[in-house]
């Protein structure tokens, strides 16, 4: 019998970026995916269902429906976000609703961040913190895939060709490795997770690369054929707390602390950051 095709796992933000790479490395390993969404009628939601994908209609202002959508479910993933107004008291709500949701479940992975359990102070990782202690609190049989920096992120943030140059610039010092993740694993390695209950021992953080800002810019000059230079900026360009804190942070030793070999065991495939750039084709844009 094929014990993962029999497995109907539910996945909360299957309309996202990181829900979705969830849903995809879970359909690719024959998983049944319920995925609770608020309006089952948007495109996003649509175009899931078209795939063959179970839709549950969850509203979070109403429990009810997040413990009606979860009924019969051999795991659960779920990940939350402080929302556009990046309130933290935002993301704790939406992870406790969640957390009591699973109650019933008998096994539940929580994306959470790396370094959350080390009081960070950063807004955002502390929220997450926050429901990961629920979640052991409410003695929910959960694991915690704790991801590093997305190199997604270096697609509005950073990098930029100007003058026929590739330019990086980041408010991290030059010699300070920043550790990150491609979103796709992500999924990959919360899938065997959910499949695998013995996968993961509690916790894990996990990435892809780790690179200083001048080796970032060399793998991007590498990968579009052009030269290549890496500007460190000064923490004061951050608008907000919550940024300028984290990037205080990633300059702090230590700051992530992501196992590589063991998170590859998770998602075989993984991608370093010249990988993830062949895999995307992603190129910055031009000023």
């Amino acid at each position: 019998m094929d014990t993962t095709a029999a497995k109907r796992i539910a996945v909360f933000g299957a309309t996202g970026q990181q829900g979705g790479a969830v849903v995809d490395a879970l359909e690719a390993r024959g998983a049944q995916i319920r995925a609770l969404v608020r309006d089952p009628g948007s495109e996003a939601a649509r175009a899931l269902a078209e795939r063959g994908i179970e839709l549950a209609r969850i509203d979070l202002d109403a429990p009810a429906t997040v413990r009606s959508a979860l009924e019969g479910v051999d795991a659960f993933f779920f990940m939350t976000t402080p929302g556009r107004d990046r309130q933290a008291a935002n993301e704790i709500r939406q992870g406790t609703v969640l957390a009591d949701g699973a109650a019933g479940v008998p096994h539940v992975v929580f994306s959470s961040v790396g370094g959350a359990e080390r009081h960070t102070r950063i807004p955002h990782f502390e929220s997450k913190r926050a429901v990961e202690e629920y979640l052991l609190e409410r003695g929910v049989p959960a694991v915690f895939v704790r991801p590093v920096f997305f190199m997604e992120n270096l697609t509005f943030m950073g990098a930029a060709i100007e003058n026929g140059e590739v330019v990086v610039r980041l408010p991290l010092p030059a010699d300070v490795p920043l550790q990150m993740v491609a979103v796709r694993d992500i999924g990959t390695a919360a899938a065997a997770a959910l499949l695998e209950p013995d996968a993961v021992d509690g916790s894990i953080e996990i990435a892809g690369d780790e690179r200083t800002g001048p080796q970032i810019a060399d793998a991007i000059g590498e990968h579009t054929g052009l030269p290549a230079r890496y500007e460190a900026l000064p923490l004061s360009v951050l608008g907000d707390a919550d940024s300028h804190r984290m990037f205080e942070w990633f300059a702090e030793d230590p700051a992530y602390q992501a196992d590589i070999p063991a998170t590859r065991s998770l998602a075989p495939g993984l991608l370093d950051l010249p990988g993830w750039l062949t895999a995307t084709g992603w190129t910055p844009k031009t000023h």
